[in-house]
């Protein structure tokens, strides 16, 4: 495998320079290519503040070089990946760029949530050196990295992304088919697609639903997967309660039209303090506060050296 040194993240919003730091910490050399002013001038300081959030260093935000020019940027990359707004198009262009601009050995990766990478790389010469790497928010507490390749995608550049996220303390885990979603996308979302259905139907309001997730199952998630689970309890009665359960659940080809309402109606969420509950502004704070803790106490945990 060759030596990977140099990383260059496209993107320096919230994940692009989550990522950076990542690698930044680790002791690479990281450089960070974004078009916007704006966004540029705050990325050592976010890097910077996250660091001290963590009790670490900060000085190595200060360490992260920032550019707007992408071919100064690139040319002497290792690996490359981009973490630019989730449009196809734009993720097209900017692979195609890459392509043209990064040395022809380096590693081009992407940091789709949900978009196959063969739709991304479709049509470029050297696909094989392309993949997904599907980092998490926020990526410096998140451990999972989702890696895809494409049926294009060599096995060098799978193994040597593998070896590379590893390096970093990341959990990388090899998605052996290029789906839209990936793995825990769509775990995730189908959860969702049933919650959704559940409010719209009234079986429970939106505030029930969330405690009787994190209440239950929701404790055993970080320790005992769904495949642990059903093992644990037998797929003798996972087969039974299955032929009860599964005819029950909601089989929407598309989004629920309880999803589309709220939108349209302008209930966004947190962003508009109105989705599938109202968020006052000290609300909205207090769960973001308590998320951050959590994740930052179980990377505490992780990084705890055994006795």
């Amino acid at each position: 495998m060759k030596k990977i040194r140099n990383i260059v993240v496209v993107g320096g919003g919230f994940m692009g320079a989550g990522i950076a730091q990542v690698f930044a910490s680790a002791r690479y050399r990281v450089s960070v290519f974004e078009p916007s002013g704006e966004v540029r001038d705050s990325l050592h300081e976010r890097v910077a503040a996250s660091l001290r959030a963590l009790g670490r260093d900060d000085s190595v935000a200060g360490d992260i070089g920032v550019t707007d020019k992408l071919g100064a940027a690139v040319a002497n990359a290792d690996y490359v990946t981009e973490a630019v707004p989730e449009k196809l198009e734009l993720k097209q262009s900017v692979f195609a760029d890459l392509e043209r601009l990064a040395p022809k050995t380096a590693i081009l990766a992407s940091n789709t949530s949900v978009i196959p990478i063969s739709r991304i790389t479709q049509g470029l010469a050297s696909a094989h050196r392309m993949i997904g790497t599907h980092w998490w928010n926020p990526p410096y507490l998140v451990p999972l990295v989702e890696v895809i390749p494409s049926i294009s995608t060599s096995e060098e550049t799978l193994l040597e992304t593998m070896a590379l996220l590893a390096s970093v303390g990341k959990e990388p885990a090899h998605v052996r088919k290029d789906v839209p979603g990936f793995v825990a996308n769509r775990l995730q979302h189908a959860l969702w697609r049933e919650a959704i259905a559940m409010v719209a139907e009234g079986i429970c309001d939106a505030k029930t639903l969330d405690r009787c997730v994190k209440n239950s199952f929701g404790l055993r998630l970080a320790v005992l997967g769904p495949l642990e689970n059903a093992d644990m309890v037998g797929l003798d009665l996972t087969l039974d309660i299955h032929r009860t359960i599964i005819p029950e659940l909601d089989r929407s080809a598309g989004p629920n039209p309880y999803l589309q309402e709220q939108v349209s109606a302008g209930c966004l969420g947190f962003k508009s303090g109105e989705g599938f509950r109202t968020w006052t502004a000290a609300e909205r704070d207090r769960l973001r506060e308590q998320l951050n803790n959590h994740l930052v106490r179980a990377q505490q945990a992780r990084d705890k050296p055994a006795e």
